[in-house]
């Protein structure tokens, strides 16, 4: 079992900054990859980035070349959403997943309970 926790959201203005962290805890040796999802309201969820364990990472095309996620330890239990100049349509809730594998080559993942991010003049 993984339990993940988002935190950093809230409300900034057009092309600020914001730092979205995500902890898990639990069975973190598991962890095989990490990604962030937002969703806005009426649309559907989407995926905007991802890190795997050995740290190669993808971005969504709305979000790449302005996020950038990293694992802020060296354990990789946290993923920070570094999230730079941002625009009116990134509102939206913030979701951390986790793909762990168990049992070989099984996959779960599991989501946090996200974090609301409101950019708005």
């Amino acid at each position: 079992q993984v339990q993940l926790q988002e935190s950093g959201g809230g409300l900034e203005r057009p092309g600020g900054s914001l730092k979205l962290s995500c902890a898990a805890s639990g069975s973190v040796f598991s962890i095989a990859a990490m990604e962030w999802h937002r969703q806005a309201p009426g649309k559907e969820r989407e995926l905007i980035a991802s890190i795997t364990s050995g740290g190669t990472t993808q971005y969504g095309d709305s979000v790449k070349d302005r996020f950038s996620i990293s694992w802020t330890n060296s354990i990789k239990d946290t993923v920070d959403l570094q999230m730079n100049g941002l625009k009116v349509e990134d509102t939206a809730v913030y979701f951390c997943n986790a793909k762990t594998y168990y049992d070989g080559d099984k996959i779960r993942y599991y989501w946090g309970q996200g974090t609301q991010v409101t950019v708005s003049s």
